[in-house]
C-alpha cells in the first residue's frame, strides 16, 4: 500500500481526541466525524502477532518499580473498588503520554478506534446524521444527510436521542451512543426521540444502510462565482470534490472559491490530492523528521482546475491537511486566503494497531510549505484578513464570502 494512504489526520480525529476542533461529530448512524483529531496520520501499522514481548530497558525497568510499588499499596489499602486491570493499563499508558507535552501523541482504546476507523474510510452502516452532545449531556442530531434513513424516518436538527432499543443512553459518551445506533445494513434501531415543542417523548425506527458522508458542499453564486466547501480531508474527499468541481466548471464561472473554514484536517495523501487539482506540477509540502531526513510532495500538471482565478477561505478551524492545501496554493501564487489566521497543526502522526485493537499515535514529523514555513503552532495568516467575532454573525451573512467574491471581481 502506498505510504501515504491512510495518513490521518486525526484525523479523527479528526485532532485525536485532541484539540476538539469541532464539537460536533459525523454519525452515519452514527459516524464521528473529522473534529476529533486532526492530525496528518501515516499508514496504519498492522497489529502485531501475539508473540512475548523484548524485555524492556534495565533503568526503565527500575524506573517502573515505583509504580507497581505504589499500585500494591492502592489495592491492598483503597476504600473501594479497584478498576480492572485493562483498565489500569491503558491510564498508565495515557499518564505516560502526558508527560510528553504533545496532544497528537495519543492512545486510542479498541472500541474507539473502530468506530474513528470507519469514519476515517468515509462510509459507514448506519442511520445518516450529524450529532453532537448538548449541553445537558443529551445526543442532539445537528442535521441529517440528504437521502438517509434518520432524514427518511423524518428525525430532524434539534431532536434529542435519549434512548436506543429501550436502554438510555443520557450520560453515556459519545462513542457509547454510537457503538449502540450503528449497526450492519438492513437490520433496525429504534430510537426515543426528545423533540422541542412536543410534552412526550416519541419512538422513531430506522432501518440502518450504507452510506458514504457527503464530504463536499457546492454550488454556483449570483455572481457567476463558483463556490465549494470541503468538511474534511476523509478517504472520499478527492473523489467527491473532482466530481462537483467537473460539475461547476462545465457552468463557465469566472472565478472559484474553495471554502476551508473549520475543516480539521485527515489524511495527507488526500491533503497532497486535492492541492494538486489547483496546481500545476511543483512542491506541495515538505516532511522533515527529528533526524533530519526530508520527504517532498508534488503536484503534477494536467489537472482540471489549474486555471481558474481563486480565493481559498480559512479561519482559526483549518488545520493540518487544510493547511497544507492552503498553504501549498498561497506559496506557489495560485490563490490569495481570505479570513483569518488557521489553527496551526503542522505535525504527523505514525498509527499503530496493538495487538488487542487499540491505538497508538505517535508524533514522528513536522511538515512545511513549499517556502519552508512551519506551520506547527504558527498557523497560516490570510492574505486578506476578515475577523468574525464570536456571537457578531447576522443571520444570512457571510463576511468572509462576501470578501472573497470582491477580490474575484475586482482582483483586489
Amino acid at each position: 500500500m502506498n505510504d501515504l494512504i491512510k495518513r490521518a489526520g486525526n484525523l479523527l480525529l479528526f485532532a485525536t481526541l485532541a484539540v476538539g476542533l469541532i464539537a460536533s461529530a459525523f454519525l452515519a448512524g452514527f459516524g464521528v466525524a473529522w473534529g476529533m483529531g486532526a492530525a496528518s496520520t501515516r499508514a496504519q501499522s498492522p497489529a502485531p502477532e501475539a508473540v512475548a514481548p523484548s524485555p524492556p530497558p534495565r533503568d526503565l525497568q527500575e524506573a517502573f518499580d515505583i509504580f507497581w510499588e505504589a499500585w500494591k499499596l492502592v489495592q491492598d489499602e483503597y476504600y473501594g473498588a479497584i478498576p480492572a486491570p485493562q483498565t489500569v493499563a491503558y491510564g498508565a499508558i495515557r499518564g505516560a503520554l502526558q508527560t510528553l507535552g504533545d496532544p497528537y501523541t495519543s492512545f486510542i482504546e479498541p472500541k474507539i478506534a473502530r468506530i474513528l476507523q470507519e469514519d476515517a474510510s468515509g462510509q459507514f452502516e448506519g442511520i445518516g446524521a450529524l450529532v453532537r452532545m448538548n449541553r445537558d449531556n443529551k445526543l442532539e442530531i445537528v442535521r441529517t444527510f440528504e437521502g438517509s434513513p434518520a432524514q427518511k424516518a423524518g428525525l430532524q436538527s434539534g431532536d434529542l436521542v435519549v434512548k436506543v432499543n429501550g436502554q438510555s443512553i443520557v450520560g453515556y459518551s459519545i462513542y457509547e451512543a454510537i457503538a449502540l445506533i450503528r449497526g450492519p445494513a438492513g437490520t433496525s434501531v429504534t430510537l426515543t426521540i426528545e423533540r422541542p415543542g412536543q410534552r412526550e417523548p416519541f419512538e422513531v425506527t430506522v432501518t440502518r444502510a450504507r452510506i458514504t458522508i457527503p464530504v463536499v458542499e457546492a454550488r454556483m453564486l449570483p455572481e457567476n462565482i463558483a463556490y465549494i466547501q470541503l468538511f474534511d480531508f476523509s478517504a472520499q474527499a478527492t473523489r467527491q470534490l473532482q466530481d462537483q468541481l467537473k460539475a461547476l466548471l462545465a457552468q463557465n464561472p469566472q472565478g472559484l472559491i474553495l471554502d476551508l473554514r473549520d475543516n480539521p484536517g485527515g489524511f495527507l495523501d488526500q491533503a497532497i490530492q486535492v492541492a494538486d487539482l489547483f496546481l500545476d506540477e511543483g512542491i506541495v509540502a515538505y516532511e522533515r523528521t527529528k533526524d533530519g531526513e526530508e520527504r517532498v510532495f508534488r503536484s503534477k500538471s494536467g489537472d482540471i482546475a489549474e486555471r481558474i482565478p481563486m480565493v481559498v477561505l480559512v479561519n482559526a478551524g483549518s488545520a493540518s491537511a487544510s493547511e497544507i492545501v492552503a498553504g501549498a496554493l498561497q506559496d506557489r501564487g495560485r490563490a490569495r486566503l481570505v479570513g483569518e489566521r488557521t489553527f496551526g497543526k503542522g505535525s504527523v502522526q505514525l498509527s499503530h494497531t496493538l495487538s488487542d485493537g487499540s491505538e497508538l499515535r505517535v508524533t514522528i514529523a513536522r511538515w512545511f510549505t513549499p517556502n519552508n514555513r512551519a506551520i506547527h503552532g504558527e498557523g497560516l495568516n490570510p492574505d486578506i484578513e476578515v475577523k468574525v467575532e464570536p456571537g457578531t454573525e447576522t443571520a444570512g451573512t457571510d463576511p468572509q464570502l462576501q470578501r472573497a467574491v470582491e477580490v474575484l471581481l475586482q482582483g483586489r
